[in-house]
C-alpha cells in the first residue's frame, strides 16, 4: 500500500485566532501588526478581506493604511497563538497518532494506517477540515501525497480551505510548470542563484544535472534534484516534548541595526517568545544562545550557561550580556535571535515554607520564586486580557519600530 500523508496548514493562522475573540474582526479588512497605535512595524498577517486589497505580510503597516485606511489591526500575542496551535495539534492528533508538527501553524500526518476509519483520502480530509471549523472556528487547506514534499506543494495549491491531492503521477503536468521560486525550502536567494543557472521553473531545477546542483549548492542541490522530481523519502516523524533540543526565536529586520539599546529591544522581545513557548512546553534550560548575522551574510553565535529556567527576565539578561561581548557599532546587524536549550529532564524546583529563613544561601532562590509567581500571574493575565496589557516599561519608554519578519511559519 502506497503512503497517504496530509499536510494540514491552518489559514491565516494569526489574525484568524484573534477573530475567535474579536468578532469586529470578521467580515471587514483587518490584521496583526505591529504597534498599531503608533502605525508602525509590519503586517504579520492579513485575513482574506484585506489580501484582497492587497494587502500581504511582510507589508510595512503604514503602506497597508495607504492602501486600505479602515483596515482594523491587533498586536501580536504569540501566548495565545501558541494555546490555539496546541488545540489544533490535540484535534488532529484524533486521526493519526503519527503527527509532525512544522510550525506554529501546520503539520503533517502519515494518514496511511488510520484511512481504514475514516474513508478515502478526501473524504478524511474534507472531516479533518470540518472538525477544525466547528470545533475551533478555524480554517485550514490539506495537501495530500504519498511524501511530506508533494503533501506539503499540494496544501499551497488551493486557499483558503482547499483540499488538493499531488502524486508522483502529476508532477509533470502539475508541479513543474510553477516558478522555482515556488518550490518549498527555496527562498528568494537561491531562486536567485538558480535564475543565474536560466533555472527558471521547477520542471528546469527536475531536469538540471544533478552534479552541477551539488557543486554549486552542496547537500542542499542533491535534496532540491529529489524534491523538484517529486522525491521525498524522509518520514513522518512524531516529535515529543523530550525530543526538544531548543527553543529559539530570531527577526530579520528590515533595515540594519547600529545601536545596542535598539538591538537589546529586538532582544527583549523574542525572549519574552522563547519564554512563553518555554512555558507552554514546560521546559527549562541550562544554556542561552544568541546569534547575529551581518549584511555581508556572515553569522556569530554566544553562548552562555545559566541555572535552570524559563523566565523571560533571565534569558533576556543573559542574552544581554552575550550582546555586549560581541558588540560592535560599526558593524550593523542584520537578523538577531536567541535560543533555550540544555533542557532538564524533569522541572523540579525546590519549594521555600514560611520556616525557611532568608539568608545568603536561600536569597537568591527566594528571589527566584518571586519572579516565577509573578510571570504566572502574567501569563493568567495575557490569556486572558492579551499579551499587552501588561508591558514592560524600557519598551513603553522608547519603542522600538516594529519591522521584523519572524521565521514562525505564518502565510
Amino acid at each position: 500500500m502506497n503512503n497517504i500523508i496530509f499536510l494540514v496548514d491552518m489559514n491565516a493562522f494569526f489574525i484568524s485566532c484573534e477573530m475567535i475573540r474579536y468578532e469586529h474582526l470578521k467580515g471587514t479588512p483587518s490584521a496583526v501588526a505591529g504597534d498599531p497605535k503608533k502605525r508602525t512595524g509590519i503586517i504579520l498577517a492579513a485575513n482574506y478581506e484585506a489580501r484582497a486589497l492587497g494587502i500581504r505580510t511582510a507589508m510595512s503597516l503604514h503602506e497597508a493604511l495607504k492602501i486600505c485606511p479602515s483596515l482594523q489591526t491587533v498586536p501580536p500575542d504569540h501566548s495565545y497563538y501558541e494555546q490555539m496551535s496546541g488545540k489544533v495539534m490535540e484535534l488532529l492528533q484524533r486521526y493519526t497518532p503519527l503527527v509532525e508538527q512544522n510550525s506554529i501553524d501546520e503539520a503533517w500526518l502519515d494518514m496511511t494506517g488510520s484511512l481504514r476509519h475514516f474513508g478515502s483520502p478526501m473524504e478524511a480530509a474534507a472531516q479533518i477540515m470540518n472538525q477544525i471549523r466547528d470545533e475551533l472556528d478555524l480554517w485550514c487547506s490539506i495537501g495530500i501525497s504519498s511524501n511530506k514534499f508533494l503533501s506539503k506543494m499540494a496544501s499551497e495549491m488551493k486557499k483558503p480551505l482547499g483540499i488538493t491531492e499531488l502524486y508522483p503521477h502529476d508532477i509533470k503536468t502539475r508541479l513543474w510548470p510553477l516558478p522555482v521560486g515556488s518550490m518549498y525550502g527555496i527562498g528568494e536567494k537561491t531562486a536567485a542563484l538558480l535564475h543565474d543557472e536560466q533555472i527558471w521553473t521547477i520542471g528546469d531545477l527536475a531536469q538540471y544535472g544533478k552534479e552541477k546542483l551539488m557543486q554549486k549548492f552542496g547537500k542542499s542541490g542533491y535534496m532540491m534534484h529529489l524534491h523538484a522530481n517529486g522525491i521525498d523519502r524522509d518520514p513522518v516523524k512524531v516529535r515529543t516534548r523530550d525530543d526538544l533540543k531548543s527553543i529559539g526565536k530570531s527577526v530579520t529586520l528590515p533595515s540594519n541595526v547600529h545601536v545596542f539599546s535598539d538591538a537589546s529591544k529586538v532582544l527583549m522581545r523574542l525572549s519574552d517568545e522563547v519564554s512563553a513557548r518555554a512555558r507552554v512546553l514546560d521546559k527549562k534550560g541550562h544554556t542561552v544562545q544568541i546569534i547575529l548575522k551581518y549584511p555581508n551574510f556572515k553569522s556569530i553565535t554566544r553562548q552562555m550557561q545559566i541555572p535552570s529556567t524559563n523566565l523571560s527576565k533571565y534569558i533576556y539578561e543573559t542574552g544581554v550580556q552575550l550582546l555586549k561581548q560581541v558588540w560592535n557599532p560599526a558593524q550593523p546587524v542584520r537578523l538577531i535571535g536567541i535560543s533555550l536549550m540544555d533542557f532538564d529532564d524533569e522541572n523540579i524546583i525546590e519549594q521555600l515554607t514560611l520556616f525557611d529563613t532568608v539568608s545568603e544561601s536561600n536569597s537568591g532562590l527566594i528571589e527566584l520564586q518571586r519572579d516565577e509567581n509573578l510571570q504566572s500571574v502574567l501569563d493568567r493575565l495575557h490569556a486572558k486580557f492579551g499579551e499587552n496589557l501588561v508591558i514592560r516599561a524600557s519598551v513603553l519608554s522608547k519603542p522600538i519600530t516594529d519591522n521584523t519578519s519572524t521565521h514562525n511559519k505564518e502565510p
